[in-house]
């Protein structure tokens, strides 16, 4: 019986990582911190800080999508799946948001 109940936790576990299939309502503006150019408006869940933008989640896209800031061309992230969706992996301080 314990092995079971071990078995459908670590089962679980592992979805533990995808994010919730509603759709915030909170928009934000993501910003180029060296050109203060506007990036994305983008629909951010939840208190924490902006590590990785889910692809679905952006509103407005203002990039040519090679995640480089189309004013001063420095690269701001790399692609990367989480779970089964398509993301965008923000590289240290290039990026910032406001509401």
């Amino acid at each position: 019986m314990s092995s079971f109940l071990l078995l459908k936790h670590i089962s679980c576990r592992s979805f533990s990582t995808l994010p919730k299939k509603k759709m915030p309502v909170k928009t934000i503006n993501i910003f180029c911190n060296s050109c203060k150019t506007k990036l994305y408006t983008y629909r951010k869940g939840g208190k924490g800080a902006l590590v990785k933008c889910i692809e679905e989640r952006i509103v407005k896209d203002f990039t040519n999508k090679d995640y480089k800031c189309p004013n001063c061309l420095k690269e701001f992230g790399r692609p990367f799946r989480l779970g089964k969706r398509n993301a965008i992996k923000f590289i240290g301080d290039r990026v910032y948001h406001r509401k």
